[in-house]
């Protein structure tokens, strides 16, 4: 049994098959998710998990050179991109993720090339993430 980590099996399945510039994508409870990737849902109710938590405990487990977020964040939830950056800024790697903003159509197509998407119970807009891993050595 695990002692450390995520204890999710599938999130932690996926982050360990996952090689340099693979990415996964982090969502709110709407967002639509492909049937050519694979849903991880880990929404229990609204608001529950809530993006932010599900990020942090992603974002401890993988190295991450760059995140991919919707242009539409910086108005409609400006709260919780600063939540985002904020969470980046304060890693202790010493390394800062590259920040790239997309429409939110653009978003969406984009989770079409990632390993998996998690859904979370968040219900706030726009709080949706896609993460690039980024190389370990």
């Amino acid at each position: 049994m695990k002692r450390n980590g995520i204890l999710n099996s599938d999130i932690s399945r996926v982050l360990s098959y996952m090689g340099h510039t693979d990415r996964i994508c982090i969502g709110d409870c709407g967002l639509p998710i492909p049937e050519e990737t694979e849903r991880i849902d880990l929404a229990l109710r609204f608001g529950q998990p809530s993006f932010l938590e599900v990020l942090q405990e992603v974002g401890k487990d993988m190295k991450v050179e760059k995140i991919i977020l919707a242009e539409e964040i910086k108005e409609q939830n400006p709260e919780q991109l600063q939540a985002v950056l904020s969470y980046f800024d304060g890693l202790e790697t010493g390394f800062k993720p590259e920040v790239q903003y997309v429409s939110h159509a653009q978003l969406k197509e984009l989770t079409k090339e990632c390993k998996a998407v998690i859904r979370t119970g968040e219900t706030t807009p726009y709080s949706n993430v896609i993460l690039q891993s980024g190389c370990i050595f």
